[in-house]
């Protein structure tokens, strides 16, 4: 395994997120106080909060969440759920458990940085981008030339941070029957599934179209809960998940007990949460609109198909590093440019910024920022 490089988002995070005035890139959607989350609790949840013992937990994850989780698939059984500290532990378990020298791997971009960083440390990896230039499209022509006789992993991601895209159902699950077909895994980051603007538009879970496929899943993007820390993969290969759990001793070990009944009580809510963090993004999308209606010669934008983050593009001479850079340390205003999601693997647009919109009030961000353009 090669050494990683930095994390270049946790990085500009690490100097800003807390420091700046207007956190204007969140990925998450809006959060909720521990006394919001334990007033959803059933009296069943309620007891195993309030009676708690704070031992050890199964590696696998509590018994209670595995079913809750379950509950949200159409084919997987508690059985076929393995829980992780976050949906990055997830992720980085499952490529040294699927990948070694090698192997090949074929990898979506843009993407979350350690879904390329990973692979590309175990194995060689081919990245597959999406277009641009036609809303972001996936083409599955160019995913089946980049298989290889020795591809075992296909990573993708949506609703796609950071550009919120959303591809069709009927290419989700021709693209899931395309690795079947060549015996590859298909790894799918989940992570924004139920924030769709149109629900029609939801996904099928991969974990539902294929035995061998993994869904990685989390409490915090989706449900706005990432200080619980609990990620989970569903798949319904049990030699597979028992590997995964060989490999989890290794870190994490089990997850917070705490966190696990709390997880709990949010799963069992999940519809009743992601209906309100649904409306909180409707009600935000018409002040984006207006914000880069007025400022049109500037940006090209278009609200995300799902999920609750954009990425919008900038038309100024200075390029969007230095756009961004100025923003922050002159306006109090954090978005996070186009050089965060810079991919290895392929050309990413060098012209992008990621923009969040599941937050309540961002009206005094969206202010500030405006009052910053009008005076440049």
């Amino acid at each position: 395994m090669t050494r990683l490089p930095d994390f270049r988002l946790e990085t500009h995070f690490s100097r800003w997120e807390f420091t700046a005035r207007h956190h204007l890139t969140a990925s998450d959607a809006q959060t909720m106080t521990m006394a919001e989350l334990l007033a959803l609790a059933g009296p069943e949840d309620r007891e195993a909060w309030d009676t708690l013992a704070l031992g050890y937990t199964e590696t696998f994850g509590d018994p209670g969440l595995r079913r809750a989780i379950a509950g949200t698939y159409e084919q997987v059984d508690a059985d076929d759920v393995i829980c992780f500290g976050g949906a990055q532990e997830g992720l980085n378990l499952a490529m040294q458990v699927l990948l070694e020298p090698g192997d090949h791997a074929v990898v979506l971009t843009p993407n979350y940085q350690s879904a390329e960083t990973i692979p590309l440390s175990l194995c060689e990896v081919t990245g597959v981008a999406l277009d641009a230039a036609r809303d972001w499209a996936l083409d599955l022509d160019a995913v089946e030339a980049a298989l290889r006789p020795n591809t075992r992993v296909v990573s993708v991601n949506f609703p796609n941070n950071p550009t919120g895209k959303v591809i069709d159902a009927a290419d989700f699950t021709r693209l899931a029957q395309l690795c079947e077909e060549h015996g590859i895994r298909l790894f799918s980051d989940e992570v924004y599934r139920g924030l769709e603007r149109d629900r029609a538009r939801a996904l099928p879970q991969a974990a539902d179209l294929s035995e061998r496929a993994l869904s990685l899943n989390v409490t915090s993007k989706a449900l706005g809960l990432p200080g619980l820390r609990i990620g989970w993969i569903a798949c319904r290969d049990a030699e597979l998940r028992s590997r995964l759990e060989r490999a989890k001793h290794y870190t994490t070990i089990c997850n917070s007990a705490p966190s696990e009944v709390l997880a709990r009580i949010a799963l069992n809510n999940r519809e009743r949460i992601l209906e309100r963090n649904r409306a909180i993004i409707a009600e935000n999308v018409p002040q984006f609109d207006a914000f880069f209606a007025e400022f049109a010669d500037l940006f090209e934008w278009r609200a995300p198909d799902g999920g609750c983050v954009a990425y919008p593009r900038y038309l100024g001479a200075d390029g969007v590093e230095e756009f961004c850079t100025a923003l922050v340390e002159q306006a109090g205003v954090l978005l996070l440019p186009a050089g965060i999601f810079r991919s290895e693997l392929t050309p990413t647009p060098v012209d992008r910024f990621r923009i969040g919109l599941g937050r309540r009030d961002p009206a005094p961000a969206l202010a500030a920022f405006a009052d910053w353009l009008r005076k440049r």
